[in-house]
């Protein structure tokens, strides 16, 4: 039996609305509902600007039908970001990350790649521990992590584990920048001094501000008998600028996104150091017996 041209045009028409949607699937979601997507994620999650949300481009996912998205929100403490799964309307979203357990679980990142010597370090080279912190010293959680991590590298794992310092000023912070590079001035006369300096920022944050800095540092190398005119020189030119530029660099490179963030022997571990999960990582590496990269 024939079939009717009502019941062919009817099949014509579910065709074409399924192609239409599959090519709908096809091109990615829909970006001009985002704002409606960022409209009920403010809401349920209570951030206070909109404009503090931001979505990264679709790209297809794992799973059929589903793109993933960054999902990046600003707070006072730095960026947070995360991702999400959504279907092509974005009617509805998955807020969680996709794990491929044939990866590495701990998501180690290649610190090859990073400029790793000429920084402050404390702990011998030979350590089979590495971490390489990023810091900013206007960050008060990074003040709290000064002493912690000095305590790690210095008492409790003494010979264990070297610390590279890496500079990551943020960009809400005033006056970290110019004291990131005061504080690479100052190591490059002296080593040492680049820790009592980094002590006293951290433990005067509270008043400091961009107006006093410089005379802080001033006050600072006349103590410790620095050469205040080839301080002020260095402070000046392009080249210790560079070397927290660089940082930076090698901080988007490493995934950073707040402060501090260390990487134990290529682990990221971020937040402070008397975590139980800090330890945990340290304890597993010694125990592995993994050798620490010298970075170059």
């Amino acid at each position: 039996m024939r079939p009717s041209r009502a019941f062919l045009s009817i099949m014509i028409l579910c065709l074409s609305i399924a192609a239409a949607g599959a090519a709908l699937a096809a091109a990615g979601p829909d970006l001009s509902h985002d704002s409606r997507v960022k409209d009920f994620l403010q809401k349920r999650f209570h951030i206070a600007s909109i404009k503090d949300i931001a979505l990264g481009a679709p790209t297809p996912s794992p799973f059929p039908g589903l793109w993933t998205r960054t999902l990046t929100v600003t707070t006072p403490n730095g960026s947070v970001k995360t991702y999400i799964y959504t279907d092509a309307a974005q009617d509805k979203i998955i807020i969680g990350q996709y794990i491929d357990l044939r990866t590495d679980p701990w998501g180690r990142i290649d610190t090859d790649k990073l400029r790793l010597t000429d920084r402050a370090t404390q702990g011998p080279d030979n350590a089979p521990v590495t971490i390489v912190e990023f810091a900013d010293f206007e960050c008060p959680f990074c003040a709290r992590a000064f002493d912690q991590i000095e305590t790690i590298v210095n008492n409790r794992y003494k010979g264990k584990v070297k610390l590279i310092f890496k500079n990551f000023p943020l960009s809400m912070h005033p006056w970290a920048r110019p004291a990131a590079i005061a504080a690479e001035c100052i190591r490059r006369q002296n080593p040492a001094d680049f820790w009592e300096f980094a002590q006293i920022l951290y433990s005067s944050q509270a008043q400091i501000d961009p107006n006093n800095l410089r005379s802080r540092v001033e006050n600072y190398a006349k103590a410790a008998k620095l050469d205040t005119q080839a301080l002020d020189q260095c402070m000046m030119g392009k080249s210790a600028e560079e070397v927290i530029s660089q940082d930076i660099r090698d901080g988007a490179l490493a995934h950073v996104q707040s402060t501090p963030t260390f990487l134990i022997n290529g682990i990221p571990v971020v937040g402070l150091p008397e975590e139980k999960s800090f330890e945990f990582v340290i304890k597993s590496e010694l125990k592995d017996g993994h050798t620490a990269a010298a970075g170059g």
